[in-house]
């Protein structure tokens, strides 16, 4: 058969029972019947067109269909099958009655090639449009009647389509396109990072000049894989970076891992083990040089899933926390520390790790409910008779053999005649201890009786400090009892407890043993239980630290948010510990302290750079013959960390370009359970060594839990893998699913929420579709330069816009010639806001960028794009382009789609990257990459006035109806273009007109008025007198205050209740103190407004 070309025809009837399949046979001409409904075949001998009821996907690979734009033709080389079958719509929520009939009466034609399986979906040139007859109420239901619509159904005239085509595909083969592939590529994902990065995208572009954004990723263990924490500040934080970026600020984000000593270590001693090694067969120096072949190995796996999500980092600045460099930076931290006296060595109570056998950090101990035992034990009143003893409740009966005293509560009517007596310790041969009083024992725990072991208990420790108590180890490093156990010494810490309880009971001093649920610690690294454990270490001192660290947060140096976390970093730090350092392991940095052979290590030791230093300085002191050693122990993993921010930009050598450029930074992203451990001893040593706080603001966001608000762990087999979700739902919409939360708050991640985001996804690559389908073809260089010359940032480019075109854009089709006929029609004040349409989402999402509030960006964007701009817009825009008749209204309605559609994708960027790059290299005439595009801006003043003055409305409650006074305050151009739109900005906001003012300067009533700040140069004074009643708003106030603060107080009474806190789920917990943490945030916020209203009436007093 030649080359000739048919149409298939769109039919309406009834819909068929099953598919009913005709073949085509013989020449082209005639119809086919299907059912009472002749669908006719066009004469061959010319090229016809129809439209595409889908979009489409790449061509059949024979050529049989070739697709253009939104338009067919039909190669006839092949024999085709027709498949009539019912077309159903996927919402019908918004449609009338008519429209949802005619639509579920639809039936389409579906060709398909008889050598493959491509099927495409195609509506006829004939076909009644959906749009024109039924859709046109929807742009206002007002205008146009239910009756005025179906009169104007047989009206409809039907005009030949327009042909759009774009040559669409990257030339350089990194980018897909939607003309050419049915639904986004996840694959492709990191070729498109790979283009990035070669592109040099990632690095600070300093000759845009302004203020850098600098952000330090919060380094990951080398030993890491990828887990949802990750994912969540990857996210967060590449949002930051890439609206930053785009905002045209030299942004510099700044990547790395961190050494991990106590989980390297133990990584690299399992692997050994797996080879038959053990580490004590090898010496310091052969083991070092395993654990760099492991890291050379697999340390740059957390690198490699981190590029998967997206991160824009410059990874050539990326740094290891064992680097030379970052290694020169903690030395010099060591050293000057302990030049001002802030580091010494002493025996304190430490959190040990037995089967590590090294002290941890406190945040390296986690804590499990986990079922055990209640022992209660007899201790015997010395001189008194048989009847009198003291029985002790404990959950670890091996530790009494370090009991020092017992207490009991000084109102304590049971025991108060024992005050002052003596205890004889069971089991111990006779040992006697004092029976003291203490306020601190719980009464209604237990019997009430509280023994005291310093050496094994953190309480028990500061009290005997306190007191004077002696303190007594009992334990070995490896968790054996030591000989202060007696007869129990070398025996396992449990095994001893065994046998303890079981010999108690034979000598009668055991009364009972009930079960118990226990908070065990345990090691988060090996999972042994933790003991507390007097230790040698070395400390630092945090007092002095901490009094400058809380300084900058006082004086707006430092902003913490959520804000309601600056309570807990201040108390933190006013009642701050001094900081354990050491850690007894062979991976780290080794304490820069060497000793003298020969001398007492505790007094004669000597603090250096180098080793070749503390030699000098030893043969100095002690004569040429000497020789030193260096202390065996090395430093906390987050002594290291707490210098990222600086060290890494070049400390201490601040003449680099990079230090003098990018320091202080900019941003501390990082989760809310590490404030105290990481975020303050960043602040406390930034100030300390480079006289700065490291960072402006810290933003925290919280912990990933299952859909049911439970921790992820192994043991309830719910951990979600972030690699796995990104294989299925793709990085974008695992990004915007992370980014819905709330700062500061736990986020439940269901699988729900990525199914849905991974629908928004193709929606956004199914409207590119269509927008790339409706463009003109690139060699129509007129269409194109007419489309072009549509500026919409400009009033006098919108005001020319038809309604439906003007609202998609922006609130200045209140100012265009339809604003007339509108201001005949009962408008609703709220409709007319709400349509405000793509200028107003630029002006709200960048206050929501810029103030951090990243799941507001996500919830607007996704609502614009999905109500106004996919299921209203581009349907409204199809009878323009398709059944106009005139290309001037098609090019106006081309130029609109484009330009909302390019400027979603700026908008979407920082969240999905990815696909919104993939859809902007697909646009044509665009030139370099979406990434280092510019952000959307518009000269339009008015939105943002709106929204500051409808925001303040809200705030203070001020009656819908209720017309205010306002004075805008800007620069002369501004304000000039604002006074134009004096009676939109009065519509909008409510104001009233006549009391509307536009000034240079504020009103001389300004401190008795709301002041907002619009914009950059764009300010409002609202009077408070004509807002509110000021008296009936205090009443209100004080109510609703005296209300919070009785919930508050009940909150806090729970979360103060010792049985609550332990014995109820730990998600419930969890609930109140958040509940509680909001609530306190109202408080203050509600006491600030009333402080501010009594203000504004002592004022208003005073000037009378």
């Amino acid at each position: 058969m030649v080359d000739n070309y048919a149409t298939l025809g769109l039919v309406w009837g009834a819909p068929e029972e099953g598919n009913r399949t005709l073949t085509h046979q013989g020449d082209c001409g005639g119809s086919y019947r299907v059912g009472a409904i002749n669908l006719p075949l066009i004469s061959c001998d010319v090229e016809t067109e129809g439209i595409l009821d889908r979009p489409t996907q790449s061509q059949c690979q024979h050529k049989n269909v070739h697709f253009l734009g939104t338009y067919f033709k039909v190669n006839h080389q092949h024999c085709y099958k027709i498949y009539v079958r019912h077309m159903r719509m996927r919402s019908l929520t918004k449609m009338g009655t008519s429209e949802k009939r005619l639509i579920r009466n639809r039936e389409t034609a579906i060709l398909s090639c008889t050598e493959c399986s491509l099927r495409r979906s195609m509506a006829s040139l004939a076909s009644p449009s959906l749009l024109t007859p039924f859709s046109v109420h929807r742009i206002h239901p007002l205008i146009f009647s239910h009756r005025s619509r179906i009169a104007k159904v047989a009206r409809v005239t039907h005009l030949k389509h327009r042909f759009f085509s774009v040559a669409s595909v990257s030339q350089n083969g990194v980018f897909g396109s939607p003309e050419t592939a049915k639904s986004f590529d996840f694959n492709s994902e990191e070729r498109i990072y790979s283009w990035w990065e070669s592109q040099g995208f990632f690095k600070p572009n300093l000759d845009r000049g302004g203020d850098p954004f600098v952000i330090s990723m919060p380094p990951p263990n080398v030993t890491g894989s990828l887990h949802m924490g990750h994912a969540m500040f990857v996210t967060l934080e590449d949002v930051m970076v890439r609206y930053n970026r785009m905002k045209g600020r030299p942004t510099l984000w700044i990547p790395g891992t961190d050494h991990a000593g106590i989980a390297t270590q133990l990584v690299v001693e399992r692997m050994l083990a797996s080879q038959g090694i053990k580490r004590a067969d090898l010496s310091r120096e052969e083991f070092i040089n395993h654990v760099w072949e492991w890291k050379e190995k697999y340390g740059g796996t957390i690198t490699k899933q981190i590029k998967r999500l997206g991160a824009s980092c410059d990874w050539d600045r990326e740094h290891f926390t064992l680097d030379d460099k970052l290694s020169r930076a903690v030395v010099e931290a060591f050293v000057r520390l302990h030049e001002k006296g802030l580091i010494y060595k002493g025996s304190y109570m430490v959190n040990w790790s037995p089967n590590l056998q090294t002290a941890v950090s406190d945040l390296e101990v986690e804590y499990s409910e986990e079922p055990g035992f209640l022992y209660h034990i007899k201790y015997r009143v010395a001189g008194g008779s048989r009847s009198d003893f003291l029985t002790v409740a404990t959950t670890r009966p091996e530790t009494l053999f370090g009991d020092t005293a017992v207490a009991v509560h000084p109102e304590d009517d049971r025991y108060t005649h024992y005050i002052g007596s003596q205890a004889i310790v069971p089991m111990t041969f006779g040992r006697h201890i004092p029976i003291i009083s203490s306020k601190l024992v719980d009464r209604e725990f237990g019997t009430g009786v509280l023994k005291i072991s310093p050496g094994h208990d953190h309480n028990d420790y500061l009290l005997a400090r306190k007191i004077g108590l002696p303190i007594l180890n009992v334990m070995n490093k490896d968790g054996t009892m030591n000989e202060v156990a007696g007869l129990y010494s070398g025996l396992d810490r449990f095994e001893a407890r065994k046998k303890l309880w079981k010999e108690l009971e034979e000598t009668g001093l055991a009364a009972k043993k009930e079960p118990y649920v226990l908070r065990v610690p345990r090691s988060q690294r090996g999972g042994e239980i933790i003991e507390p454990l007097v230790s040698k270490q070395w400390f630092v001192t945090m007092e002095p630290l901490a009094e400058k660290a809380l300084s900058a947060v006082q004086r707006g140096e430092l902003t913490i948010l959520p804000e309601r976390f600056e309570k807990i970093y201040n108390h933190w730090l006013s009642s701050i510990k001094d900081w354990c350092i050491s850690r007894q392991l062979w991976w780290g940095h080794r304490i820069p302290v060497w000793y003298v052979v020969g001398k007492d290590s505790d007094e004669d030791y000597i603090v250096a750079r180098s080793a070749e230093e503390a030699l000098g300085k030893a043969r100095e002191m002690y004569g040429k013959g000497v020789e030193v050693y260096q202390d065996p122990d090395v430093l906390d993993t987050w002594f290291s960390s707490a210098l990222w921010p600086f060290s890494t930009l070049g400390w201490p050598d601040v003449s680099t370009d990079d230090f003098k450029q990018f320091y202080p930074t900019t941003m501390l992203e990082t989760g809310h359970d590490i404030l105290f451990f990481w975020v303050a001893r960043m602040v406390m040593m930034g100030i300390e060594f480079t006289g700065n706080v490291p960072f402006r603001y810290v933003y925290l966001h919280g912990l990933i839990r299952d859909s049911q608000g439970r921790k992820m762990s192994k043991t309830l087999g719910n951990v979600i893998d972030p690699l796995d979700m990104v294989k299925e739902y793709g990085s974008d919409a695992l990004r915007f699913t992370l980014a819905l939360g709330t700062p500061g708050q736990d986020l439940n991640l269901s699988m729900e929420r990525l199914t849905s985001n991974k629908a928004f996804t193709n929606k956004l690559w199914n409207a590119g579709k269509f927008v790339l389908q409706n463009l003109p073809n690139q060699s129509d260089f007129a269409a194109w330069d007419a489309l072009l010359a549509y500026k919409f940032d400009k009033e006098d480019s919108l005001t020319s816009l038809p309604l439906t075109e003007c609202w998609v854009v922006s609130t200045a089709a209140f100012s265009s010639p339809f604003y007339p006929l509108l201001s005949r029609i009962t408008l609703s004040f709220e409709f007319i806001y709400q349509v405000s349409k793509l200028h107003l989402l630029i002006d709200v999402v960048t206050t929501s960028y810029d103030k951090f509030y990243f799941g507001d960006v996500a919830r607007e964007t996704y609502d614009f794009f999905w109500a106004d701009f996919a299921d209203w817009y581009i349907e409204a825009s199809k009878a323009r382009l398709y059944q106009s008749g005139n290309p001037s209204i098609a090019s106006i309605a081309q130029a609109v789609l484009l330009y909302v559609f390019e400027n979603i994708l700026k908008i979407l960027h920082p969240f999905m990257p990815f696909v919104t790059e993939e859809l902007w290299q697909a646009l044509p005439n665009r030139k370099g990459a979406l990434i280092v595009s510019s952000w959307p801006e518009t000269s339009l003043p008015t939105v943002a006035s709106t929204r500051a003055i409808r925001n303040a409305r809200a705030e203070y409650s001020v009656e819908p109806a209720k017309r205010i006074s306002a004075t805008v305050v800007a620069s002369p151009e501004v304000r000039n273009y604002i006074a134009k739109e004096k009676v939109v900005l009065a519509l909008l906001s409510r104001l009233d007109l006549q009391s509307t003012h536009f000034s240079e300067i504020p009103p001389g009533d300004a401190n008795q008025s709301v002041h907002l700040v619009a914009s950059e140069g764009l300010e409002a004074y609202l009077p408070l007198a004509g807002m509110v009643d000021i008296a009936a708003e205090l009443q209100r106030l004080n109510s609703r205050l005296s209300k919070m603060e009785g919930e508050y107080g009940r909150l806090i009474a729970r979360l103060g209740s010792p049985e609550f806190v332990e014995k109820a789920p730990e998600a419930v917990v969890r609930g109140v103190r958040e509940k509680a943490a909001e609530m306190e945030e109202k408080i203050n916020l509600t006491k600030n407004r009333l402080g501010f209203l009594k203000s504004t009436t002592l004022v208003s007093d005073a000037a009378q």
